[in-house]
Order: structure tokens, then C-alpha cells, then sequence
């Protein structure tokens, strides 16, 4: 193969991975959101001290 056409190759792979990661990171969950909405808090082990009424 010509030098020139390994680059692109390498170049091309490159930039199929970078997009590919963009899309991961943007479709998979996220552990919070950044808000104060508490979205990413697990409650599960905490009693439960006040009953509501």
C-alpha cells in the first residue's frame, strides 16, 4: 500500500472512533444529572424516619 493511504486509513479509523465515542457517551445513562432534582441518589438504605400523612 502507498504510505499516503495508510495516513488516511489512520486518520479516517481515528475519526470513526471519536464519533463513536461522542455517540456512547451522549446515549449512555448518566449517574446525575448536575441538577438538584436528586435523579442519581439511591435511597434504598435509608429508614425511613417520618411517616407521612
Amino acid at each position: 500500500m502507498n504510505f499516503q493511504i495508510i495516513i488516511v486509513l489512520l486518520i479516517f479509523a481515528a475519526a470513526l472512533f471519536y464519533v463513536g465515542r461522542m455517540i456512547y457517551n451522549s446515549i449512555s445513562a448518566k449517574k446525575s444529572c448536575g441538577s438538584n432534582c436528586k435523579c442519581g441518589v439511591d435511597f434504598s438504605n435509608i429508614e425511613q424516619t417520618k411517616s407521612a400523612k
